[in-house]
């Protein structure tokens, strides 16, 4: 049954500023000033005085959070532990004691009589309907994703991460509910290549823990998706929901959470064996672009060169290297020479085109790469290079 209505409080109510039962010898009207101005007064050092306690319970209330925060995360020992407790004690006798101030100033404001400012309120001035903000669909192209996907990062990468490494879903809840903006695929989609990179490091511990944040994202979008709202209207009741679901959702979240794991690890072995093909080609390629005009590496054939020609090629001293061929086994001479010119470590001179370079070789240009004497070498350097005699 319905309470019956306390109509007591009717029964103590200060006299009415229209009251007209006054003496005739006083000003009526500076008398309903006066009294008007000392209960305004009066209503004002409550409100003040209700303030000042709320003011302290709440700020008890925040340092007793803090100390509890901090012994839970922070590694103490026994002694600074032991200040903490104590400390942590005083401040819930406090927060007890500026409670007890808060209902004696409520107390106090129930038993105030009623007054023509306070004896009808207004209840509401208008009304608010609580509704779920709808999704929204985007249709972006390919160039637009990833430039939205790069400026979300850019903008929120530390708070992704951050994210990342929460474990349990009251600390996750609380976070992303501060940072609403988290709830979205840009941050999934972060997570997941975060693990890949994490298990492409070897860090596999890292990247289960990672996972595990990237599952319930992805749980939380799938759910605005069957709401069809906003995913950050589905937050608190995502997190509440996982905490309290029965074992068959749990199980189903597990499940995902493992096949997404084994997922990462395969990815992670392709990228890895991708990574050392493509090293492998570009290693390939770039031996090639080596190569002289012979096919043959100018590295390779310098360092097989005999150190009185290398020291030739090293000075560039054309004269030098001419007086050194002719000092050498002429089928020697021939040998390292054809293999300077397959590798391009030598040009010939194009002056004869059919100097054979078994048989000699014009006064050339070296590449500059190589350590050779200079292209532009003119007739006056010297004469032919390694023409034997017959």
């Amino acid at each position: 049954m319905a309470r019956p209505l306390d109509y007591n409080k009717w029964n103590n109510i200060e006299v009415s500023d229209d009251e007209d039962d006054t003496h005739p010898n006083i000003d009526t009207p500076s008398l309903f000033k006066w009294r008007h101005e000392a209960r305004v007064q009066r209503m004002e050092e409550l409100d003040a005085k209700k303030k000042a306690v709320s003011d302290e319970k709440k700020k008890k209330e925040q340092e007793i959070e803090a100390l509890k925060k901090k012994m839970a995360t922070a590694a103490l020992s026994e002694s600074e532990m032991a200040i903490i407790k104590k400390g942590l004690n005083e401040l819930e006798k406090e927060a007890k004691q500026a409670k007890q101030k808060e209902e004696e100033v409520l107390d106090e404001e129930l038993k105030m009589p009623l007054n023509v400012d306070t004896i009808s309120q207004e209840g509401f001035s208008k009304s608010i309907i609580n509704k779920s903000q709808p999704r929204t669909n985007e249709n972006l192209s390919e160039e637009e994703r990833e430039k939205k996907m790069r400026d979300f990062v850019s903008k929120n990468e530390k708070e992704i991460k951050a994210f990342g490494w929460l474990k349990k879903f009251d600390d996750s809840k609380a976070y992303m509910m501060e940072h609403t903006h988290l709830a979205c695929e840009e941050t999934a989609n972060y997570l997941v290549i975060h693990c890949l990179n994490l298990e492409m490091e070897t860090k596999h511990e890292a990247m289960m823990q990672v996972a595990h944040q990237c599952i319930c994202v992805q749980y939380l979008l799938e759910l605005s998706k069957q709401l069809d709202v906003d995913p950050r209207s589905c937050i608190s009741s995502f997190f509440t929901k996982i905490q309290i679901a029965d074992n068959e959702y749990k199980k189903a979240f597990e499940d995902e959470l493992t096949a997404f794991i084994e997922r990462i690890e395969v990815r992670a072995e392709q990228k890895i064996e991708e990574q050392m093909a493509e090293a492998e080609k570009e290693e390939e390629i770039e031996k090639q672009n080596r190569m002289g005009p012979g096919g043959l590496d100018p590295s390779e054939v310098f360092e097989a060169l005999p150190d009185e020609l290398k020291e030739c090629f090293e000075s560039q001293d054309i004269q030098r290297l001419q007086e050194t061929i002719k000092s050498m086994d002429q089928d020697q001479a021939r040998y390292h020479m054809k293999r300077c010119v397959d590798s391009g470590l030598w040009k010939p001179s194009a002056e004869d085109p059919d100097t054979n370079p078994e048989d000699g070789f014009k006064r050339g240009a070296p590449r500059q790469d190589s350590g050779c004497p200079d292209e532009e070498a003119t007739e006056e350097d010297g004469t032919e290079a390694t023409k034997p005699d017959e």
